[in-house]
């Protein structure tokens, strides 16, 4: 059993189906005996049915173009794809779909209202556009195939009133569902149903975490995500000429690598395939004659102490200062809890042993509102004079140095920081877990290039 993805990045034109359909032959003829294929939405199509919803919410026609455009383009790579005896049922199914989208969204004009379960449904048809061009074309190929817009991910509302993924009924039900034949199933990516049978879109790159789960649920032997990129890079290339591809990753350094901004894969789409021990393999669909990166339990490569280096930016850093707060039980609690009543994402926590200082590290748009609300919850703290300062600090950002064999090697960080040093970069705030897979550190955003560049060059150079 092997699991193909196609992420939106690499679906693009009549040439990514092409190349996808000469990816699905390669994975026929060998020694794969099952094959799921997950298809995203074409490149660029889910941020114009954004628009195209919002602009239907405002009153406005202007959606109707949106559409229009989506048409056009899809025409093009039909005619790309197919003969003019073999393009006629192909414009009428997705033309049905076009359709339905169009009273979708004239219905949303008409109320001015696109709640978030009538935004699910209209990003669906992305999806479902690209299973339509995947299944049809595949079977011109002569392979046989069939699509499924439902492949049975199920979510239930946890506690907090968010939906998340029910592992143990989604595993069922898409065993049931994607097991029926020897026809190659294809998934439109990303989507769900709620406990009551609601369509809902799971994060940007869901395709990621249906593959995750339809592979955990199947026992696949491996899944493989292509992409638009040639694997996971060891820094950003904008940044960092230099930088290459990371042949192997464990989970862990793959997830903390996504957490800072690596852009390949969510970390929650790990998480199913990584409780199954189901390697993952990261690809270019562009140029598929390329390897990549392999994400599994016990990654075979040169035994560097840091693998890849990553950075967050913007981010504000808040300082609480006090001697009023050493020894007191409960006040990183309550930081803590009105941070996240203020809905403010908490990316990195520093504190000395003296309790006298709590750094807090989150997105720079998120400042504002966040310094309010703090000095709301903790006013009779300051009136008291046991919390003497709240400093804010702007245009910083967080890099992140990873690598799991840095756990148990003395000397890591002596060196990471006298080259930040020797660089002229000062540091603001560090944190290190006590799985020792990942230095982080907080440095204005000026110097974030010379930084990346200089703990590349050291380490990976």
């Amino acid at each position: 059993m092997k699991v193909l993805s196609f992420a939106e990045q690499a679906l693009k034109d009549a040439q990514s189906i092409q190349t996808l359909r000469q990816v699905v032959n390669e994975a026929v003829a060998g020694e794969t005996t099952a094959l799921v294929l997950v298809v995203s939405s074409l490149q660029g199509v889910r941020e114009a049915l954004v628009e195209a919803a919002g602009q239907a919410e405002e009153g406005s026609g202007s959606y109707l173009e949106q559409i229009d455009n989506l048409r056009e383009r899809v025409l093009e790579i039909i005619r790309g794809l197919f003969s003019p005896r073999e393009q006629s049922g192909v414009i009428t199914a997705v033309q049905i779909l076009l359709n339905d989208l169009e009273d979708i969204l004239h219905g949303v004009q008409l109320i001015r209202e696109c709640s978030p379960r009538t935004l699910d449904l209209v990003l669906s048809f992305g999806t479902q556009i690209s299973s339509i061009l995947t299944s049809r074309y595949l079977e011109k190929e002569g392979l046989a195939v069939r699509t499924e817009d439902n492949p049975g991910i199920v979510l239930r509302m946890n506690q907090h009133g968010m939906l998340q993924v029910d592992f143990q009924r989604s595993y069922e039900s898409i065993g049931s569902t994607l097991g029926r034949d020897e026809a190659i199933p294809i998934v439109a990516g990303g989507i769900a149903r709620s406990e009551d049978g609601a369509i809902t879109i799971l994060q940007s790159d869901g395709s990621d975490l249906s593959a995750s789960l339809i592979g955990a649920a199947l026992n696949a032997e491996i899944i493989e995500m292509w992409t638009g990129m040639d694997g996971v890079l060891s820094a950003d290339p904008g940044y960092v000429p230099e930088a290459f591809v990371i042949p192997a990753l464990s989970y862990q350094e793959a997830m903390e690598l996504s957490f800072f901004g690596a852009r390949m894969i969510h970390s929650q789409s790990l998480v199913p395939a990584m409780e199954a021990g189901i390697p993952i393999q990261i690809r270019n669909l562009e140029r598929p004659e390329l390897s990549g990166t392999r994400i599994c339990i016990d990654p075979q490569r040169k035994q560097t102490a840091i693998v890849g280096i990553a950075s967050i930016e913007p981010v504000a850093l808040v300082n609480i200062e006090g001697g009023g707060m050493v020894g007191v039980p409960g006040i990183a609690a309550r930081i803590f809890a009105t941070l996240a009543q203020a809905a403010t994402n908490i990316i990195m926590i520093s504190q000395a042993s003296s309790e006298h200082s709590i750094c807090v590290v989150f997105r720079q748009e998120e400042a504002e509102g966040a310094l309010e609300a703090l000095r709301a919850e903790l006013a009779p703290e300051i009136r008291a004079k046991q919390i003497q300062n709240f400093d804010l600090r702007k245009d910083l950002a967080i890099l992140a140095a990873i690598g799991e064999n840095m756990r148990g090697t003395p000397g890591i960080s002596g060196k990471l920081f006298s080259a930040l040093g020797a660089a002229g970069i000062n540091i603001l705030a560090i944190a290190q877990g006590s799985s020792e897979t990942n230095i982080s550190f907080v440095i204005e955003k000026a110097g974030e290039p010379e930084s990346l560049k200089t703990i590349h060059r050291v380490f990976l150079g």
